[in-house]
């Protein structure tokens, strides 16, 4: 039988360096910017302009209007090579909509028209920005707690249940901290923001990642009372083999789904479809090599503060 659980500590290293060197980039991103990533509007007080003008502009030409209004350091991006033409997008501090307004105005006045079916102005005030920051963070503790009530609920008729759900969300906290960290990455070099779809991908892979290490858990479980007298590593593995091939046709689908929208999709959704990319595959992963070996290294007494499970 092809073993998996007994190289698990190579897993467990290949999992610390990948989120090791996301806290890397989230740490130089937070020395250089004064944050972990590059947050866009939905979770800080700010004002984003998308405009496309029907004429050729610059960005020395759109950053002295925003001078005009007092405005001195606006975050000018050019869509041009994403194959858009004349298409900008403009970060600012936060702005009324009436001055937003005459900031547009401005634009069309001194630079040219605007395309008004793909012009957009999206303002976030700061105590908005705020209650959004704070809804992510309890929104992202309440499904840890949910996913440890239930899968201990559900697992209650085998030993230790609280173990079960203690790796799962072992395994969601590991999928998270590598979205982090590649969307410290990417913000740093192509200029992706945390915006409120950020959360839902965020909670999406929490869901997918969920799905894939219940249905080893459940094999474990049948197969616990099936072979009663069975190594567990054995067992362990036994159960991954007989699940892997449904995970990863699941998982599979969906990726090539993801990367044909990654490749062909809106410049608007790219940085969400690339977090649901990386963290699905994460998912993936973390369901096999993380929360399966970990409650494998818990059942053998292999983690340190914790007791070895009873004989």
């Amino acid at each position: 039988m092809f073993t998996i659980v007994q190289r698990r500590k190579v897993y467990f290293l290949l999992s610390g360096i990948l989120i090791g060197i996301g806290l890397i980039a989230m740490i130089a991103s937070w020395i250089t910017s004064g944050s972990p990533f590059q947050v866009g509007v939905d979770f800080r007080s700010g004002t984003r302009f998308e405009v496309v003008f029907t004429e050729t502009a610059t960005e020395n030409a759109i950053r002295q209007v925003f001078n005009e209004f007092d405005i001195a350091n606006p975050s000018i991006i050019s869509y041009e090579g994403s194959g858009e033409q004349n298409a900008w997008q403009i970060r600012t501090e936060f702005v009324t909509p009436e001055r937003a307004q005459a900031i547009e105005d401005a634009l069309i006045a001194e630079i040219g028209p605007l395309d008004p079916q793909r012009t957009l102005v999206q303002s976030v005030s700061p105590a908005v920005g705020g209650e959004v920051r704070q809804a992510a963070v309890v929104a992202i503790a309440v499904a840890a707690i949910i996913i440890l009530v239930y899968i201990m609920f559900s697992f209650r008729q085998v030993p230790n249940p609280f173990r079960y759900g203690a790796c799962a969300v072992a395994a969601m906290v590991h999928d998270i901290l590598i979205i982090f960290g590649f969307m410290s990455i990417a913000g740093m070099l192509l200029g992706w923001e945390v915006d409120a779809l950020f959360l839902t991908a965020v909670l999406t892979v929490a869901g997918f990642s969920l799905q894939d290490t219940i249905v080893v858990f459940d094999r474990i479980r049948e197969n616990v009372t099936r072979r009663p007298l069975e190594d567990y590593e054995t067992l362990v593995n036994r159960s991954i083999l007989e699940t892997i091939h449904r995970s990863l046709a699941t998982q599979l689908s969906a990726m090539f789904v993801l990367v044909a929208i990654l490749l062909f999709g809106g410049e608007s959704i790219r940085s969400f479809i690339g977090v649901l990319l990386v963290g699905i595959f994460s998912g993936t992963y973390s369901s096999i090599f993380t929360a399966i070996p970990l409650l494998v290294s818990w059942e053998k007494g292999e983690i340190p503060f914790l007791k070895p499970a009873a004989a």
